[in-house]
């Protein structure tokens, strides 16, 4: 399967979530779930804390997105773990009935040195595929713009590369406000020979300051136009989420036109932003809500 699909297809979307830290939070994300499920998404993903920080809420919504009917993918990361413990883990998701993980090197807690038996996510995925087969479908992650620890462009399409050769099933990016950035990873993928699906990755402007604190930790370049626009703007919060919307909507369409195979949006836990986008997209159906609700931070 190529890793740029049909421009004039249909566009299947993923939705990912955050455990959260108390009981009101977890009761407020269930009701944001329902609402989203409506996108009829492929799969809802869950983020894993920096070390495995958060494992046990990980597994614990994944169980519950199960339980609601929908396809579960649990992110999965391996910096500063074992084999004995990455095994265990793996059986435990197994016995869930999980069948799709988010396969990562991770982020260890701060402080804490390197550690654990495994020192790329391309270990991982080899340890996953030689422990388990084929019962995973293993996402992994990709980086438009490189990952900000890489040692030059090349050397992260390579760790890219080693990736998939483990034997990854597909790829999310990070996000990027840049499209031409994802259609120049595609095609130095295409030129390495790795033909496999590369999902963007999409982030709704949801607030100025925290984008932008965001993205200048994780590596996610904010083009100046757009971040002088957003200065701008001010505490204008409804000014920032209307100029957010339409610059990620045109941002979903030119990946669209250009044969995206999908779109995974970061929802933030909230539900309104990527209602929107996708009602503005088409990918919804007559029975999603509209964007009416407020966005109000899940703990």
């Amino acid at each position: 399967m190529s890793a740029v699909g049909s421009a004039g297809g249909s566009c299947p979307i993923s939705i990912e979530f955050f455990p959260t830290k108390t009981p009101e939070g977890a009761v407020k994300l269930r009701a944001v779930r329902q609402q989203l499920y409506a996108l009829q998404p492929q799969f809802c993903s869950v983020t894993y804390g920096a070390g495995g920080s958060t494992q046990e809420g990980t597994f614990a919504m994944v169980g519950e997105i199960l339980a609601e009917g929908q396809s579960a993918a649990a992110h999965f990361s391996c910096i500063g773990a074992t084999r004995a413990s990455v095994r265990a883990e793996l059986a435990q998701l197994q016995a869930m009935g999980v069948t799709r993980l988010v396969a990562l090197r991770g982020d260890l807690p701060s402080g804490y040195g390197l550690g654990g038996e495994f020192q790329y996510a391309s270990d991982l995925v080899e340890f996953i595929r030689t422990e388990t087969g084929d019962h995973f479908y293993i996402e992994v992650a990709a980086y438009p713009e490189v990952h900000p620890q890489a040692r030059s462009p090349e050397a992260d399409l390579q760790a890219f590369a080693a990736k998939v050769r483990a034997g990854a099933n597909s790829a999310i990016t990070q996000y990027f406000f840049n499209a031409d950035a994802y259609f120049r990873f595609i095609d130095d993928t295409q030129r390495l020979g790795l033909d496999m699906p590369v999902v963007p990755g999409i982030m709704p402007i949801l607030g100025a300051t925290q984008l932008m604190r965001f993205s200048d930790a994780c590596g996610a370049e904010i083009p100046r136009w757009l971040r002088l626009r957003l200065q701008s703007l001010g505490d204008d919060t409804a000014s920032i989420r209307a100029f957010g919307l339409d610059v990620i909507t045109r941002l979903c369409e030119q990946l669209r036109s250009g044969g995206a195979p999908a779109l995974h949006f970061y929802s933030m836990n909230q539900s309104a932003a990527t209602l929107e986008l996708c009602r503005r997209l088409g990918v919804c159906n007559t029975n999603t809500p509209t964007s009416s609700d407020v966005f109000v931070p899940i703990a």
